[in-house]
């Protein structure tokens, strides 16, 4: 008796579990959507912010290669004394003088200069491709940790329910040993069926606690708590028809593809700039310069100010670099292949993982009705056994084997579903094309 009013205490796993959603949520917390979790999300999660300051600054360096092709001018000024001390009488003495320069330029020919500006521009491109393959990862990692943390609770609460429907047959068992009905075999094969499901309530608490934890971290706060799903579902459909379609979304849309794409035109613009290297560069030069200091001629004593103005061309052409610029062509040129080799792989990973989440949720979908049909059956099986343990056709292992089967198969089913829904967000992920609004269409599914 004092064994079977141990199972009924909490374990400490399970206390822990519950001090801590209720220290961490507040007295007048609602539970949160999934909308909710993302947008925390996107203000919290470090991967995504460290994109955005990516962009940032691939669009600061594409002003700065700009600046290349762009007018330049700069004011410079001194000032100094000199003293001077001479055998001569009349070159000896103290001096002041005084610079004042402004200067400017303008590129007319620089090859070099237009092909880099090029180049930052493709850089602010990639950047934004890395950005929002960012934003779709984060849309498929929120909706991974939201349906996590309810799978985890789905689990814990059918365990909960198989250990009372176990702890209610082991009763029944030991009601009929005592009466003489039954053997003392049954209260013992319950017995261990209880310590065995009392095992698996610890490990899905402590499940739950690793999800919760999971969720708070990508959300940057505690007290989190999400909507179950509205049940009976109804998934979306998808047909094995549709995949060449999935197939050429991806073709314009998946980041990665652009990134590769990309990549490979500033390789290309990397060689040209090689190449221009050994053009010739022409710019237009002017300047003014103010001088105020001694004249250094007996007739003229005191301070004299002076202003000069210059305008003109300035030519320049390599001519011989030690054979540094053609080496730099030739890495180029490698670097170009390397880029281009990358881009063929990129294409084939991409398709290839299309593939696989486009097959996975098809799977997914006919998993979740065999598992459907499996639930009714489990159910039905159940019912008959205790029927059959009642009058004596079936012993009490069959009731236990068919309460864990069907316990069984309500969490096979429960994540199957989870797992169909994900598998939605990442074929359009694999696509390319998923976006908020799809985390909507979710949203919509969950019991509000």
């Amino acid at each position: 008796m004092e064994r079977a009013a141990s199972h009924r205490l909490p374990s400490l796993l399970g206390m822990l579990v519950l001090a801590l959603l209720v220290l961490a949520t507040p007295a007048s917390a609602q539970a949160q959507s999934l909308l909710e979790l993302h947008a925390a999300a996107r203000t919290h999660d470090s991967r995504l912010l460290a994109a955005r300051a990516q962009w940032d600054a691939s669009l600061a360096r594409a002003a700065q290669a700009r600046a290349g092709l762009l007018p330049q001018a700069g004011l410079a000024a001194a000032s100094h004394w000199t003293q001077r001390d001479s055998s001569a009488a009349l070159q000896s003495g103290s001096s002041k003088h005084q610079h004042l320069t402004l200067s400017a330029s303008q590129p007319l020919l620089r090859p070099v200069n237009r092909l880099a500006s090029e180049q930052a521009q493709l850089a602010v491109e990639v950047a934004r491709a890395q950005l929002d393959a960012a934003e779709q990862d984060l849309i498929v990692r929120s909706a991974q940790a939201y349906f996590d943390l309810l799978a985890a609770q789905d689990s814990l609460r059918f365990v909960q329910a198989q250990l009372t429907a176990v702890a209610a047959q082991r009763a029944a068992a030991q009601r009929n040993f005592e009466v003489g009905t039954a053997t003392i075999t049954d209260a013992r094969e319950t017995q261990a069926r209880l310590d065995l499901v009392r095992a698996q309530e610890i490990s899905t608490e402590n499940e739950l606690l690793i999800k919760t934890l999971a969720l708070e971290q990508l959300v940057g706060r505690s007290g989190f708590t999400p909507l179950p799903l509205r049940l009976p579902l109804v998934l979306p459909a998808l047909q094995a028809a549709e995949l060449q379609s999935w197939l050429d979304q991806a073709e314009t849309a998946h980041p990665l593809l652009r990134q590769a794409a990309l990549a490979l035109s500033i390789a290309q613009l990397e060689t040209r700039r090689a190449q221009a290297a050994k053009q010739p560069t022409l710019d237009l030069l002017g300047q003014v310069q103010i001088t105020r200091g001694p004249a250094g001629l007996p007739a003229l004593p005191g301070q004299v100010r002076n202003r000069n103005a210059s305008v003109g061309l300035q030519f320049n052409l390599p001519l011989y670099s030690g054979g540094a610029l053609q080496s730099r062509v030739q890495e180029t040129l490698a670097l170009e292949e390397k880029a281009r080799a990358e881009q063929q792989t990129t294409q084939r990973s991409v398709t290839q993982t299309l593939r696989s989440a486009f097959f996975g949720v098809l799977s997914g979908q006919s998993q979740v009705q065999a598992l459907a049909a499996a639930q009714a059956s489990s159910q039905s099986a159940l019912e008959a056994n205790q029927l059959g343990y009642q009058v004596g056709v079936r012993i009490n292992i069959d009731v236990l084997n068919a309460q864990s089967q069907l316990f069984q198969t309500k969490r096979d089913l429960a994540l199957a579903r989870y797992n169909v829904l994900l598998g939605g967000l990442r074929l359009r992920q694999a696509s390319g094309s998923l976006e908020v609004g799809d985390l909507q269409a979710l949203n919509a599914l969950l019991a509000h």
